[in-house]
């Protein structure tokens, strides 16, 4: 049977599966990667052929069907022979087992991830800084650009939601502590999604939040120091009003250890300019690749003429 063929037949069983309400084992049969293999030969009654028919499923779909995973089966095979016409004395069973999506490599030590702890000492360096995590706008404007605050609980019993009891405790009362929103088991910044903590940290920095340019670029360092350990990072993907906003974006690999290799050179010289230049390849190397490769050339180029002026070496000299 040739590949073509294959799929005809493989097409067939699709169908009777889907009408037949077996949907889950319909999916797995369209989104599989099917080969017929010869199990075994049996001599009996002039010779029987057993095929077994492997669907290849991703590693992570196929854990979540490991349970059912002989029912499934079950009901597949029953429609594969069904579809297929009778040749001889040719069997075949279906046998479903994981595989690796394209592109994945599970040697690779994966990124750590936004722990709790990694968020804390972002939270407490905001606090060591006494920055104004809502900067120009009220808490609860703030808070209305990432959450339905009238979705969310009220902590207070006097008020039907959160929109309400953040306006009392934050702006008629302002009995909170500045910094309430960290520890609000409602926003959840210390264990729920990261992208909502990304979100929450790119707010903060937004140019209509935080207008001040310099304190803006300050805050992203001190973001981008703890964020690079779990491979995030906050880089620019526009400007408003001359201003940059920030976005959150995975960290290549080899591009962060080349940065951290910059970085102790830039550390060793103790030179101020290579550090910046360095702040330029980070912000740019996926926004701007060729922006990020001017910066890396002006970094060796400072590199070069900070040694040589240690060494007490004149350009016209070399």
């Amino acid at each position: 049977m040739d590949d073509q063929d294959l799929d005809r037949y493989l097409g067939a069983a699709y169908v009777l599966l889907t009408q037949e309400g077996h949907l889950e084992a319909a999916s797995l049969l369209r989104t599989s990667t099917a080969k017929a293999v010869i199990d075994y030969y049996d001599n009996l009654n002039g010779g029987t052929n057993f095929y077994k028919l492997i669907l290849e499923v991703p590693a992570g779909a196929f854990a979540g069907i490991r349970k059912k995973q002989e029912e499934l089966q079950r009901v597949m095979t029953e429609a594969v022979r069904t579809s297929i016409p009778p040749d001889g004395q040719d069997y075949y069973h279906v046998h479903l087992t994981p595989t690796l999506e394209p592109g994945f490599n599970w040697r690779e030590e994966p990124s750590e991830v936004l722990s709790r702890t990694i968020r804390r000492n972002i939270f407490d360096g905001l606090r060591m800084e006494q920055v104004n995590v809502f900067g120009e706008l009220g808490d609860p404007e703030f808070l209305s650009r990432i959450f339905e605050l009238r979705r969310l609980p009220s902590t207070d019993s006097r008020f039907k939601d959160a929109a309400g009891d953040i306006y009392q405790h934050r702006i008629n009362n302002d009995d909170w502590d500045q910094y309430w929103i960290f520890d609000d088991d409602r926003f959840a910044l210390l264990d729920g999604p990261a992208d909502t903590f990304l979100r929450f940290l790119c707010e903060i920095v937004h140019p209509v939040v935080r207008p001040d340019r310099a304190e803006t670029e300050v805050i992203v360092q001190h973001f981008n120091d703890q964020l690079r350990r779990a491979g995030w990072e906050l880089v620019e993907e526009e400007r408003i009003a001359g201003r940059p906003r920030y976005v959150p974006q995975q960290v290549a690999h080899g591009g962060r250890e080349a940065i951290e290799r910059a970085k102790a050179v830039a550390d060793f010289l103790e030179a101020g300019a290579m550090a910046r230049q360095i702040e330029r390849m980070q912000n740019a190397i996926s926004a701007d690749p060729e922006v990020a490769i001017g910066a890396a050339k002006d970094f060796v180029e400072t590199c070069c003429k900070t040694i040589l002026d240690r060494l007490g070496v004149t350009l016209g000299m070399v």
